[in-house]
């Protein structure tokens, strides 16, 4: 089939399709492809791992679902968007974890692999029979097709080859240019060896020419941005943990030392690949807390170090990140959020370790807290918490989430700066006359010794100590630390400004959000606007010290809330004094001193605009009732 257009195809400005299956099917796989070939074409990309939260989970089971949502337009999209429009299935059961999520409407369209109804077990027959009539009575647009059996005819094991194939079917129902989808394919399987890639190649023309034969009438344009609006730019296409791993980089960085861990482990497998052409090494330490310790100790050293991680390894970490902030060594954390408490849902999205990275510690230990809010801002705040680690002697906490770790989308490439580069270190003699820690009194800053640098050496210790790094148990030396530690924090806010207001900077209700929510949040605002509603939105990135001017920008609404991933109580069952509110709301109330009403869920996927929309719907009507 040649590249180009089909006669007939309907143009479409967006589309979100799903890939579903039981774990190890490479439905992710293909998604990735099928999601990079879409991107690197010029459209908006943005997509969603569907993960089962168990490693090895039942086949043809709902909650063993796996695979991958995509959402690609002619413009950018910054969310997984509402229900899918097209979605391949393997096997019928998987299905009903998404149904049960939302995540498909009355007409969308399920190309379903048919096996089963022939299955030599009579009841994984009656199943798919059973399923097969609830689709269709609950409006899905029902596609049965034989895909295992036409991947026979060019793979003996089609559980390992259906992917390529189901790769094929989707480049030809949108479109996509044939040419480039091989050469993601020769890339992907680069490692593999000929053979490999040419029978994956062969199993994805297949699945085109199947698609062309079989539903010639899906047939679907989404096109690119005009190279008007691309503007000569060149972009990147990445997940959020490759970006965190270009960030490591581009910072100048030489070490990250980590312990695997869901879903911060691709960074390191990324880094592993990669990070020697700049000089790096991953270490894979024996635990979390090893981990922590092993990169103090090369920050110790002048080369400021990094450690990925998840919630369960901040906890583990708690003890050592007080003695970085102690002892006023530079070091940046990565923590990739998941669900909690415990191993809780290692592979679904939450945003739950805000007030553990303010506040888990003993005694007073304060840090910078920053949140990125797009897979581009994984990137360049590694960048920055590198410089910032160094400039003020302090741990630096970018918290990502699942959601940005796993969802690939394009960004504009930047333009590489020497200034993202950590400086050469600094060997020349140290002033016997200056201690370790000569505080400004202003400031709290102080300059920093290099162990190598003549006159530099001196006692490094956990433990409350004088400006001469000396133990001390006395009042005055502890409160004087404490004063001195803290003191860096109001310097750094004093840099910051006031965050925008995406709207208008006045109204009935401001919605307040942080981290991976930001593209969810401003498209449902931008719904609710469209309607006439006075409805603006604010996005934090700076958690600790937080970010200046919120009091007088919150005063401006009527009503101010914030949504996340997080759990609070639901005011109609527990209101009042005893109500437990978001984490983002409880921190801004005691900030601010106003009240601020929150909503959050903690159902273990992103979350959708139209969800968003309804809620603020419910606020507003709300507003209008108590006028």
């Amino acid at each position: 089939m040649a590249n180009g257009e089909t006669a007939g195809a309907v143009q479409l400005r967006e589309h979100i399709v799903e890939i579903v299956s039981d774990s190890g099917e490479g439905a992710q796989k293909a998604g990735q492809t099928f999601g990079t070939v879409c991107a690197k074409m010029g459209n908006g990309v943005w997509t969603v791992e569907i993960i089962p939260a168990e490693i090895q989970p039942p086949a043809r089971s709902p909650a063993g679902a796996s695979g991958i949502r995509i959402r690609l337009a002619t413009n950018v999209v910054t969310n997984m968007g509402d229900e899918a429009d097209l979605v391949v299935a393997f096997n019928e059961q998987v299905l009903y974890s998404r149904i049960a999520n939302g995540a498909y409407r009355e007409g969308t369209k399920l190309l379903l692999e048919k096996k089963w109804q022939e299955d030599p077990q009579p009841e994984i027959r009656e199943q798919y029979a059973k399923a097969i009539e609830e689709f269709k009575t609950n409006g899905l647009e029902v596609h049965e097709l034989a895909i295992e059996k036409a991947c026979l005819i060019h793979t003996n094991n089609p559980r390992r080859g259906k992917n390529m194939f189901v790769l094929g079917m989707l480049c030809r129902i949108y479109n996509r240019d044939l040419n480039m989808a091989r050469a993601e394919i020769a890339n992907t399987f680069k490692r593999k060896g000929e053979k490999i890639i040419t029978a994956n190649q062969k199993l994805f023309d297949a699945g085109c020419a199947f698609a062309e034969e079989h539903i010639p009438e899906l047939c679907y344009v989404v096109p690119p941005r005009s190279e008007a609006d691309l503007g000569g730019r060149k972009f990147l296409v990445s997940n959020g943990n490759q970006a965190v791993g270009l960030g490591v980089m581009a910072a100048g960085m030489e070490l990250v030392s980590m312990y695997p861990i869901t879903p911060a482990t691709s960074a390191s497998h990324y880094l592993a690949d990669v990070f020697h052409n700049t000089g790096g090494f991953v270490h894979q330490a024996e635990d979390e807390i090893a981990a922590i310790g092993f990169a103090i100790g090369a920050s110790f050293a002048g080369k400021t170090a990094c450690t990925i991680t998840s919630g369960p390894g901040i906890a583990l970490k708690t003890e050592m990140i007080g003695l970085a902030v102690m002892a006023e060594i530079p070091l940046v954390i990565v923590d990739v959020q998941r669900g909690g408490p415990s191993t809780g849902l290692p592979t679904k999205v939450e945003q739950g370790d805000l007030l553990a990275a303010l506040y888990g510690a003993t005694g007073d230990a304060p840090k910078i807290v920053l949140a990125a809010a797009t897979i581009e801002e994984c990137l360049h705040y590694v960048i920055l918490a590198r410089r910032l680690a160094e400039a003020f002697r302090i741990p630096v906490i970018l918290l990502t989430d699942a959601n940005l770790a796993t969802g690939v989308q394009p960004y504009p490439r930047p333009d590489v700066s020497t200034q993202w580069f950590a400086p050469p270190l600094d060997q020349s003699d140290w002033d016997p006359e200056i201690p370790p820690y000569h505080w400004d009194v202003n400031t709290g800053l102080s300059p920093r010794p290099i162990p190598g640098m003549r006159d530099g050496n001196y006692i490094l210790t956990g433990l409350a100590h004088t400006k001469y790094s000396k133990v001390a148990y006395d009042a005055d030396s502890n409160q004087r630390g404490c004063e001195m530690r803290s003191r860096k924090l109001t310097s750094f806010a004093a840099t910051l400004k006031p965050p925008q207001v995406h709207g208008d900077p006045e109204g009935d209700l401001l919605i307040v959000g942080w981290g991976s929510t930001l593209g969810a949040i401003e498209e449902a605002v931008d719904r609710v606007r469209a309607q006439g509603q006075k409805v603006s939105s604010l996005h934090l990135r700076f958690l600790s010290p937080m970010e200046p001017g919120l009091k007088a920008i919150f005063e401006r609404f009527r009503k101010v809330m914030t949504i996340e991933i997080n759990y609070s109580d639901d005011p109609k069952v527990t209101s009042g004094e005893t109500r437990r509110l978001a984490q983002l709301a409880w921190l801004l109330r005691a900030h601010t001193c106003m009240e601020i009403d929150c909503w959050s869920v903690v159902y273990g996927h992103p979350l959708q605009p139209g969800l968003i929309h309804k809620v603020i719907d419910g606020r507003l009507a709300n507003l209008t009732e108590n006028a």
